[in-house]
């Protein structure tokens, strides 16, 4: 065998043909918020399943719930910043199929990630909790209609976080692992309350923002993710947006060049 065709030396030539393909993006101009509508379990660890198509009919082991992190503020903006991780996360709405597109794609490049789903979503295609979940990816709450809860009263934004809550525990046995806010990047003090009363010790933000959801286009979103990822990030994504599926394989690709680790936000931070 030529050692040029060694796998070391393909895998070389991969990783630099992305960096190349990414360069090209990076430099090709600007182009152009989440305002478009698309009792706590163990943290356990569950390997992807073969072939990602079986996940959608078998049952998942039972799921993990929320985590306390010592040291950890009540926010959360990203992981620790000495460890090659990062954590991609996506607001669990929209059409199903691109959300199984995007699943199988991270299941691909050996990814794991995590949705906060919508609970009027879940309770529309209910098979995707056990798609999420038999993936190896975790599931949240990104509350139960997704409206700004950051304007509504207290009784009636409790109202938002426990009816997705009780969904996902129909569903999957767990609260979820973590709440984020809808419409909002983060909590107010008042949220965070509730989000506490609810079961959740933490609430999950982001520190790079995809901006996907404003259908900019793929090369965009690769832009956007790419220059400012980095060590222990948290990246927020969409499903339902096509240019979120066009990006993905280019991103994933960037992120084992740097020689970063897609995982989970619990992964991220334990």
């Amino acid at each position: 065998m030529n050692a040029s065709d060694t796998p070391v030396h393909r895998r070389s030539a991969l990783r630099a043909g992305a960096g190349a393909a990414l360069a090209g993006v990076l430099t090709a101009g600007c182009a152009d918020r989440d305002a478009a509508g698309p009792p706590a379990g163990t943290v356990t660890d569950t390997v992807s399943p073969k072939n990602p198509a079986d996940a959608t009919t078998r049952p998942p082991s039972p799921a993990p719930g929320p985590h306390r992190f010592p040291g950890q503020p009540v926010q959360i903006d990203h992981g620790p910043r000495d460890r090659a991780r990062v954590a991609l996360t996506f607001h669990g709405q929209g059409d199903p199929a691109i959300a199984r597109t995007v699943l199988a794609e991270a299941e691909r490049a050996h990814a794991r990630v995590t949705v906060l789903a919508v609970g009027s979503w879940l309770d529309e295609h209910p098979t995707m909790a056990r798609r999420i979940l038999g993936g190896g990816h975790e599931l949240g709450n990104h509350t139960q209609h997704h409206v700004d809860i950051s304007t509504m009263g207290e009784a009636e934004a409790y109202a938002e976080i426990d009816g997705c809550a009780r969904r996902l525990r129909r569903l999957t046995g767990s609260i979820g692992t973590w709440f984020r806010p809808s419409r909002a990047r983060h909590a107010t003090p008042l949220v965070q309350r509730l989000a506490a009363r609810a079961g959740y010790p933490h609430v999950l933000s982001y520190d790079v923002d995809s901006l996907d959801f404003t259908s900019p286009g793929a090369a965009a979103v690769t832009r956007k993710v790419a220059g400012e990822i980095r060590n222990g990030s948290v990246v927020s994504l969409h499903f339902g947006y096509a240019d979120t599926v066009a990006a993905l394989p280019l991103l994933l690709t960037e992120i084992d060049r740097r020689r970063l680790r897609a995982v989970t936000t619990t992964e991220l931070l334990t």
